[in-house]
């Protein structure tokens, strides 16, 4: 695997996402991940080098251009880009472009997955209409200020939650649910009881978040379903 720091502009603001190459050579699917709100930790570093791992190329994208410097200054990250969807979705469009740029991914066969915020990122990035063969959030968002956009996903849908998770409400769920069904997706929800927040985290314990808690049986099961989703759109590696 080879991994290193990839620099790019969008609309002339720097970003550095992080590139992991697993195809020792060949032709391989392609696959964005998307941080959570906290910014590019290594927890989005870590992803793409178990994406390497398996034979893909990842590239994690850098969806704010800055390391949060304060759980605040995160927040209102997350608050303006959610408030503009068209920047939030070429942010996640132009780390899609790179990652098929790339020698060894067959430009035909990418996926792109996101946890938490990330999670909102690469459904947004599938209601632009991107040519994308699936995209996967974990703990994800589910909330858009544009749900007639669900028509144009081209995309199969993944989304893994805890049950318990106190930003993702059963509400949510099931007005997403019906933006999914009234966009005629191809959608799935996988829900993990007793689970809450960012369960694919190990950094988030430490952050003592009510609700917000590691849990490596969810983990290891959504991991494995993102798998077999990827087994079925993006074929053998």
């Amino acid at each position: 695997m080879k991994a290193s720091g990839i620099e790019y502009k969008v609309d002339g603001k720097t970003f550095t996402g992080y590139l992991a190459d697993g195809s020792n050579g060949r032709q391989v699917p392609g696959v964005v991940v998307a941080h959570e709100g906290g910014g590019m930790t290594e927890h989005p570093k870590e992803r793409a080098r178990m994406l390497a791992d398996l034979g893909y190329v990842a590239f994690a994208m850098d969806t704010f251009g800055e390391r949060p410097a304060s759980m605040d200054q995160a927040m209102g990250f997350v608050r303006g880009l959610t408030a503009d969807l068209p920047t939030l979705r070429k942010r996640a469009l132009t780390a899609l472009d790179i990652v098929k740029a790339q020698p060894n991914v067959d430009a035909k066969r990418t996926a792109a997955i996101g946890f938490c915020f990330g999670g909102t990122t690469v459904l947004e990035l599938a209601r632009s209409g991107a040519n994308v063969g699936c995209v996967v959030g974990f703990h994800s968002g589910l909330a858009t200020t544009a749900p007639q956009d669900a028509k144009n996903i081209k995309a199969k849908v993944l989304v893994c939650l805890g049950v318990n998770d106190p930003i993702i409400s059963a509400e949510q769920r099931e007005a997403f649910a019906k933006e999914m069904e009234a966009g005629k997706v191809d959608w799935r929800m996988e829900l993990h009881g007793r689970v809450g927040h960012s369960f694919t985290n190990r950094e988030i314990d430490a952050l003592k978040i009510p609700g917000f808690a590691y849990d490596e049986t969810a983990d290891k099961r959504s991991w494995r379903t993102m798998r077999d989703l990827f087994d079925e759109v993006l074929g053998p590696i």
